[in-house]
């Protein structure tokens, strides 16, 4: 597991899919938003155009263990024939380490055990969820009561960002 400051971080997984000049290697990724009480989870197409919201993991284990949590993205890294998973590091305005990071790493860590094959990149989510609020609520939707479509709009926000940055290296 690796990242970096900035718009994202390079691939974790002992046997990444390759990349042609560093760039996109073909293949679906799931991008997550971890929170105390849910996982937004989107997915991108395997050329990595667009990221559409997937769904909203309910967090009942959690730190540290993450065990539900996990079953159910080993069936969606199933279901969407994943070659990777993004991870959002939420880290404050000023890019320091919150609790929340610590809590968006220990998941990363427990992932990366549980499926070592899988890479998993963390990417810097500032104000993704902010961005994600403003966009649905210019939408006309009321974000109070719907907290789980903020957090998959939060994770297609970060997993959209990650995929632009691999773009943008070709």
């Amino acid at each position: 597991m690796t990242d970096a400051p900035g718009a994202a971080a390079g691939p974790a997984g002992p046997a990444g899919p390759a990349t042609s000049g560093g760039g996109w290697a073909r293949g679906r990724r799931l991008g997550l938003d971890v929170g105390t009480a849910r996982i937004g989870v989107a997915s991108c197409d395997p050329d990595g155009i667009l990221a559409t919201p997937v769904e909203t993991i309910k967090v009942t284990d959690g730190d540290p263990r993450w065990a539900s949590e996990l079953r159910r993205l080993a069936e969606l890294v199933e279901e969407y024939d994943a070659v990777g998973v993004v991870v959002g590091l939420p880290t404050s305005l000023k890019g320091r380490e919150t609790a929340s990071t610590a809590m968006a790493r220990s998941f990363a860590t427990a992932l990366t055990a549980g499926a070592p094959d899988l890479p998993v990149d963390l990417v810097d989510e500032r104000l993704t969820t902010v961005t994600a609020s403003s966009a649905l609520h210019g939408a006309g939707r009321n974000t109070r009561k719907q907290r789980d479509v903020i957090d998959q709009a939060a994770a297609v926000v970060l997993l959209q960002a990650w995929i632009d940055s691999r773009h943008a290296r070709r």
